[in-house]
């Protein structure tokens, strides 16, 4: 029979479970949310659902852990399939993404923790969906959750993103798929920063980046093309 241990433990295990946790994240690409295992710390058990990128914090401090909660879907909502406003034929999009876009965003697969192009992306911009170019987040509602994946606490639009129960690892989580392509994001929880105290941690494959800088830079040459050609029309009159 496993007896929890008790007492406390040294400050070298504890550095030791962090180290041990992270590598078996980064390898394995494996969710904090879904866990891996049940790690033993601080003389008590923390079970895997307990556990996110916030609670490796305090396997080495004396605060509790943060309690890892899903956002709640009306009783009996799952995932089904539907028709979405946008479809590509899925030859067209094995060869225009990358395995890796492929993989998250038609396979429901999860990229590594901390290995993402977006994972500590700072510039000023929207982030869309890499499938279909939907704007999904403002870079002003990012955040860093210590997850290892891009973390936003609200969306542009919140008809931009459908959510859906998810039932896999044996264990219910809330699904992001975007709402014109249905391509997999990743997921929600309630653990995010005020005001909304939500955390949409998104896969960077599933996104595509368009700086602030470019936006205004195309739009200030289509307001000049429109001007042009209105010119033009008076000088022919």
């Amino acid at each position: 029979m496993y007896r929890p241990v008790t007492g406390r433990s040294s400050l070298a295990t504890k550095l030791l479970a962090v180290a041990f946790l992270l590598l078996l994240y980064s390898v394995l690409g494996c969710s904090p949310a879904e866990g891996c295992l049940v790690l033993v710390a601080r003389g008590v058990l923390l079970s895997p659902t307990a556990m996110s990128g916030f609670n490796l914090l305090h396997l080495i401090t004396k605060s509790q852990p943060v309690a890892l909660r899903s956002c709640s879907l009306p009783s009996g909502a799952c995932r089904t399939k539907k028709t979405w406003p946008v479809s590509f034929p899925q030859e067209e999009l094995r060869k225009r993404l990358t395995p890796m876009q492929y993989h998250v965003t038609q396979e429901r697969g999860t990229e590594s923790a901390f290995a993402g192009e977006f994972a500590h992306h700072k510039e000023e911009g929207t982030y869309t969906c890499v499938v279909c170019g939907t704007p999904l987040f403002s870079s002003n509602t990012k955040f860093d959750s210590g997850s290892g994946w891009p973390s936003f606490f609200d969306l542009m639009k919140e008809e931009s993103i459908t959510l859906t129960d998810d039932f896999s690892y044996g264990m219910h989580r809330v699904e992001t798929t975007c709402s014109q392509c249905g391509a997999h994001l990743g997921h929600l929880f309630d653990d995010g920063p005020r005001p909304t105290g939500k955390r949409y941690c998104i896969n960077s494959a599933s996104l595509a980046f368009q700086s602030k800088d470019s936006a205004s830079s195309i739009a200030t040459a289509e307001g000049g093309a429109s001007s042009s050609s209105v010119n033009d029309g008076k000088t022919e009159l």
